[in-house]
C-alpha cells in the first residue's frame, strides 16, 4: 500500500503534535509556516516556508499531499475556498468560516440547538448602550474576529467599564452575557462523517485568561457527561462538520452553554496523549489518511499542566527528575518570555487535588 501523505498548515505545537502521531501511524507529513525555525518542523517529513496568504506555496502543499489540515483558525478564506474545490482538504473550509466571527459562530449554535449566553452584535456607542440595556450588567465584551487566550475581550460590570471599554469600537464586536458559571468544560470530537468519537470530558481551569489545567475526568454526573457528549457529536452531523472539532462549554448547575469552538485540535485535549488509549491527534490522522476511527477511553485520573514561559525552567527540572506518570512536552520554540506556550506536562493518575497539594508550588502562580 502507498504511503500516504497528510498537509499541515501551520507549523506550531499543534502541527508539531499531529506530525509525531503520524510517524506513529506510518504517514508522511509535510507543514507549511512562514517561520524556518516552527517547532513541527522537527517532526514533519518536508517543510514548505511560506507565509500563510501565498496561494502558490497552499496550492504546492496540496498538490503534495493526499489529505490536507489546519493548526489555526485564522487561514485566509479567499485562498482556502478555491483549494478546498480543487484537493482534498476533507474537513473543507466550513468549520473555520463558522468559527472565525464570534457572532456567526453563536448564532450557528443557536441554531443548531445549542443553548448560548445571550448576545448582541456591536459596533458603536449606542448599539453597546443598546445591548447592555437589554442584556445587562456584567456583561463581556469581545472583538467579532481574531481573539485567543483572553485577547480582545473586556469584562464590563459598571457604567465606567462602558466608557472604557469604547476604544474597542473601532472594530466590530459583540456583547455577550457574563455566566456565573460552576466550571468551564470541553469536548473533542472527531468525525468521518459516518461514525464520531469523544474524549472524556476535560475541566478547564484558566489564569490571566491563559489556559493553565485540564482536569479529566472533570467533576459531573455521568449524565452530564453523556449529554456532553451526545450534543457534540449531534452538533458536529448537523453542522455537516467531518474532521475534529473542540468545543467549550460552561456548566452551571445542569445547564449547559455553548462558549467557542475550535476546528482543530485542542489545547484542553494535549491530555490524551498519555492519559488516553488514543489521542485527538492520532485520531486526526486516522481521519485524514482515511483509516477507522477508534474510540477513546480514560486510563487513569490525569491533570494536564500548560507550561509558559514564566515555567520553562521549573518543567524542565520536572523532566530531569523523571517522575513515573509525569509526561513533559517541551515545544522547542526559540524564544521564551512569559505567558507564551512553551510545553505542557501531562500527569496521570494524579487528581486536581494531589496537583495542588504535589505540583502547583513548583510554578508560578
Amino acid at each position: 500500500m502507498t504511503e500516504k501523505t497528510i498537509g499541515i498548515i501551520g507549523g506550531g505545537q499543534l502541527g508539531l503534535m499531529i506530525a509525531q502521531q503520524a510517524h506513529g501511524l506510518g504517514v508522511r507529513s509535510v507543514a507549511l509556516d512562514p517561520a524556518p525555525d516552527a517547532p513541527a518542523f522537527r517532526e514533519t517529513d518536508d517543510r514548505i516556508v511560506a507565509a500563510f496568504d501565498d496561494a502558490a506555496a497552499l496550492e504546492r502543499l496540496c498538490r503534495r499531499c493526499d489529505a490536507v489540515t489546519y493548526e489555526f483558525e485564522n487561514v485566509p478564506g479567499d485562498i482556502l475556498v478555491p483549494l478546498c474545490e480543487r484537493y482534498n482538504i476533507p474537513q473543507g473550509f466550513r468549520p473555520l468560516y463558522d468559527s472565525q466571527d464570534r457572532l456567526r459562530e453563536k448564532v450557528n449554535a443557536r441554531e443548531h440547538g445549542l443553548k448560548t449566553p445571550a448576545f448582541a452584535p456591536v459596533h458603536d456607542e449606542a448599539s453597546l448602550r443598546e445591548a447592555v440595556r437589554r442584556i445587562g450588567l456584567p456583561a463581556v465584551l469581545k472583538t467579532r474576529t481574531l481573539g485567543y487566550d483572553g485577547h480582545g475581550q473586556m469584562v464590563l460590570r459598571s457604567e465606567r467599564d462602558v466608557r472604557k471599554a469604547l476604544p474597542m469600537l473601532s472594530v466590530p464586536c459583540i456583547l455577550e452575557q457574563f455566566v456565573r458559571f460552576d466550571f468551564e468544560a470541553s469536548v473533542i470530537t472527531v468525525s468521518d462523517g459516518e461514525r464520531a468519537v469523544c474524549f472524556p470530558v476535560g475541566r478547564n481551569i484558566h489564569r490571566d485568561g491563559i489556559l493553565d489545567l485540564c482536569v479529566v475526568p472533570a467533576d459531573m454526573s455521568d449524565g452530564l457527561h453523556r449529554r456532553m457528549a451526545d450534543e457534540s457529536r449531534r452538533f458536529m452531523r448537523e453542522c455537516g462538520y467531518r474532521g475534529i472539532l473542540a468545543i467549550e462549554y460552561f456548566v452551571k448547575d445542569d445547564e449547559v452553554y455553548f462558549n467557542e469552538m475550535a476546528p482543530r485540535p485542542h489545547n484542553s485535549g494535549h491530555y490524551t496523549i498519555e492519559g488516553c488509549s488514543t489521542n485527538q491527534f492520532r485520531e486526526l490522522v486516522r481521519f485524514l489518511a482515511g483509516m477507522p476511527l477508534e474510540e477513546p477511553r480514560l486510563t487513569a485520573p490525569t491533570v494536564m499542566k500548560n507550561i509558559l514561559g514564566q515555567d520553562l525552567a521549573a518543567a524542565e527540572t520536572v523532566a530531569d527528575e523523571a517522575h513515573e506518570g509525569v509526561y513533559v512536552h517541551i515545544y522547542g520554540k526559540t524564544e521564551s518570555r512569559p505567558k507564551r506556550k512553551m510545553g505542557h506536562i501531562t500527569m496521570v493518575g494524579t487528581d486536581l487535588s494531589r496537583y495542588e497539594k504535589e505540583w502547583a508550588g513548583r510554578f508560578v502562580r
